[in-house]
């Protein structure tokens, strides 16, 4: 009888240590992937949104020809700068 009660409470242990391997996994999981940061998108300092926008706008302006080549080319010089 002396053995039987022995071993449940050796079952009972490694029913336990297991279990807090596992939660210990977890939680070092979750720890690890929490620290990560995405990455922003890296823009150029001159090619903003809005100033890529203004390129954009200029050059449909001079296809439609409603501006002249000596203002698209300034324009275009503006925007460089």
């Amino acid at each position: 009888m002396m053995g039987g009660a022995s071993m449940g409470a050796w079952i009972l242990l490694w029913i336990f240590l297991g279990l807090a391997i596992v939660v210990a996994g977890v939680l070092i999981a979750r720890a690890l992937g929490t620290r990560r940061e995405p990455e922003r998108p890296k823009i150029p300092p001159g090619e903003s949104p809005a100033v890529r926008d203004a390129k954009d706008s200029l050059k449909l302006r001079y296809a439609h020809g409603e501006i002249s080549r000596e203002e698209y080319l300034q324009g275009k010089i503006e925007l460089e700068d």
